[in-house]
C-alpha cells in the first residue's frame, strides 16, 4: 500500500485506542495523530464497545487487560461490526494461548508491551502476508523463565507465597530468583 493509499484509507475511518494506562494512551494517540490518523480513545471495555457500536473503527489497538474486562471482547465486537478492520492486540501479559485467541477473533497482530509507536503503526499498515523475520537476538532460556516468573508474580499481586504455589516452587527459591537482576 502506497503512502497515498494509506492516507486515503486513514481518512475513511478512525483508529480506536483502548488501554487503561492513561499516559501511554495519550502518548500513543499523539504519535498516531502525527502520522495522519484520526483517533478515538477509551480506557474501559464498556467505553470501547460504545464507540464501536456508534461507529466501527477502521483500525484498532487494544490492550488485553483492562480495568473492567478483557480486550478480547472489544476485538470480537470490532470484527462483528467491521470485518475489514485492522486490529492489534497489545499486552504486557503475552502468552501463546491469548495470542491465538486474539488472532482467531480478528486481530491481525499481537504485540508485547512496551511497543513503540513505529512498531504499532507498521503492524497496522502492513497489508502484506509476508512472514515476520525471526529476532536477531532471541531471549535466552533463562530470560524466558525469568519473564514467566515475573508475569505470574504480577498476576498474584506480588504475593510470593501464592506465586510459589502456582509455579510449584519453594518460596525461598522464588525469593532468591526475585532478588536477582533479570538475565540477558
Amino acid at each position: 500500500m502506497t503512502l497515498i493509499e494509506q492516507a486515503v484509507s486513514a481518512q475513511t475511518g478512525y483508529l480506536l485506542l483502548v488501554d487503561d494506562d492513561r499516559p501511554f494512551l495519550i502518548r500513543l494517540a499523539r504519535a498516531m495523530e502525527s502520522r495522519g490518523l484520526s483517533i478515538q480513545s477509551a480506557d474501559t471495555v464498556a467505553e470501547a464497545l460504545a464507540l464501536v457500536k456508534q461507529e466501527p473503527p477502521r483500525y484498532a489497538v487494544v490492550d488485553m487487560r483492562l480495568g473492567d474486562g478483557n480486550g478480547l471482547d472489544v476485538i470480537e465486537a470490532i470484527r462483528a461490526a467491521n470485518p475489514d478492520a485492522r486490529t492489534i492486540m497489545l499486552t504486557g501479559y503475552g502468552n501463546i494461548t491469548t495470542a491465538v485467541t486474539a488472532v482467531k477473533l480478528g486481530a491481525v497482530d499481537y504485540l508485547a508491551k512496551p511497543a513503540d509507536a513505529d512498531d504499532i503503526y507498521a503492524a497496522l499498515m502492513n497489508e502484506s502476508a509476508a512472514k515476520a523475520e525471526p529476532p536477531e537476538n532471541p531471549m535466552s532460556a533463562d530470560r524466558v523463565r525469568w519473564e514467566h516468573i515475573q508475569r505470574v508474580y504480577e498476576m498474584c499481586d506480588r504475593n510470593v507465597s501464592e506465586t510459589a504455589r502456582r509455579l510449584n516452587m519453594h518460596r525461598r527459591t522464588l525469593q532468591r530468583i526475585l532478588a536477582k537482576r533479570a538475565p540477558r
